[in-house]
């Protein structure tokens, strides 16, 4: 490699691996160990101390979790990143570093069901509150604000809804309430959106979807960006205030524009435990190779069969981005030029009797509570996903009893295509 900055399918491959240095293995080993061997003593203690980097528990670190880690910082464009268990655990863990009890979050109303769940009933148990506003009301979000308030949290692309969030103009609300904004980029990845680029201060994953790409491994990542100053009007004490836990070491003064990233590792991966498999990490690493290839894949069939189901009598509306006439296609051509995503809505005349009898008959999709899969999915989310939230929050969420939801995938378009036809047909 020379100094140039690789290109994003190159950084997909090859970001933060190199070949094993003791047996020589091209790709990276899953490290299937609980624990590490001390140099000695005061090796030990340098790492206990976080004077050095290294390897003392699983829990807390491991070689084949620093590689998806450091992969997924530099496709991102962040500074560091932590890999855990689960998306709702990467939320956990960036709201543990920023929120004492009483806190507030301001988050948009357009969100995954059970993001909704956790951050309007789970959170509670923590004595963290949450206020909602609209994605399609940047003002909403300025109302939302108050002393409180530690974060604003948005999705690029919101599942289910496929809709586009003005990330810079959130940003800036952030930025005028000197709050980090926090990114869920899960439904675009960074091969479609790069929130650091408009803005954003955090960006957390589910990686079980499109990065992890097979629906065969649950994980989630929190990615720093390094822009925010945790120190101003010392409102983050995790990250502000000595630690007694590590001999009153600051750790934003100790590690400037990846402290939150530390923070999220040493004080909530530590001691809240939500720690990713070695051998998630690797099978996330595997599927992240063709995440450009995928992605695009993903789209372009999407794109198809968006526009199928547009013209079909049958459906009511289509909610895509990538339909000219969407309310949301200008932010698309603006954050995810590339392609709208491959999770989309669309509403049945026949209402919620229509979405049963769809999601019974189709043969080539299958009908099940995930996104970002090779496979084709379909889901009817008020009766599944967001069965938990009331009818009003169903419908705030774009999850109303007409809504059918589809993850498109990487078969052919036409076959994708044709086993809608006939589900709509039987």
């Amino acid at each position: 490699m020379t100094d140039r900055l690789p290109g994003f399918s190159t950084l997909a491959v090859h970001a933060g691996a190199q070949p094993d240095p003791t047996t020589g293995a091209r790709v990276t080993p899953i490290y299937q160990t609980a624990s590490y061997v001390f140099e000695n003593v005061e090796h030990a203690a340098s790492l206990f101390g976080l004077q050095a980097f290294g390897n003392i528990y699983t829990r807390i670190t491991n070689p084949t979790n620093a590689v998806l880690e450091e992969r997924i910082a530099a496709l991102e464009g962040g500074t560091a990143a932590l890999a855990v268990a689960s998306g709702h655990a990467a939320q956990v863990l960036v709201l543990h570093a920023m929120m004492t009890p009483g806190d507030e979050v301001v988050a948009s109303r357009k969100l995954y069901g059970g993001t909704i769940n956790q951050f309007s009933h789970s959170f509670k148990n923590f004595g963290w509150n949450v206020v909602w506003a609209d994605p399609d009301d940047i003002e909403s979000f300025e109302k939302a604000v108050s002393p409180k308030t530690k974060a604003i949290f948005i999705e690029s692309i919101a599942n289910p809804g496929g809709v586009i969030t003005d990330i810079a103009a959130v940003a800036q609300v952030a930025k005028r309430a000197g709050v980090p904004l926090v990114v869920d980029n899960t439904l675009a990845t960074p091969y479609l959106c790069k929130p650091f680029e408009h803005g954003a201060d955090i960006v957390v994953h589910s990686l079980t979807k499109f990065l992890g790409g097979h629906g065969n491994s649950l994980g989630g990542v929190i990615v720093d960006g390094g822009t925010f100053d945790w120190s101003r009007d010392k409102r983050y004490p995790m990250l502000c205030e000595p630690r007694p836990e590590y001999n009153g070491m600051v750790l934003h003064e100790t590690f400037g524009n990846f402290a939150f990233a530390i923070a999220c590792r040493v004080l909530g991966l530590r001691d809240l435990g939500p720690a990713l498999s070695p051998f998630n990490a690797f099978m996330i690493l595997t599927g992240i190779e063709t995440l450009p290839l995928r992605m695009q894949r993903h789209c372009d069939n999407t794109q198809a069969v968006a526009e199928w189901l547009d013209a079909r009598d049958e459906v009511a509306w289509v909610s895509y981005p990538g339909l000219p006439g969407d309310r949301y296609h200008n932010l698309a051509q603006k954050y995810v030029p590339k392609g709208a995503g491959a999770v989309f809505t669309f509403g049945l005349k026949g209402g919620y009797e229509a979405g049963v009898k769809l999601v019974s008959n189709v043969k080539l999709f299958s009908h099940l509570a995930n996104i970002g899969d090779t496979r084709s999915l379909i889901i009817h989310p008020a009766s599944t996903t967001h069965k938990q939230l009331t009818d009003a929050q169903k419908v705030a969420a774009g999850a109303g009893p007409d809504v059918v939801r589809l993850s498109i995938g990487i078969e052919d378009k036409n076959d994708i295509i044709a086993d809608l036809e006939q589900a709509f047909a039987g």
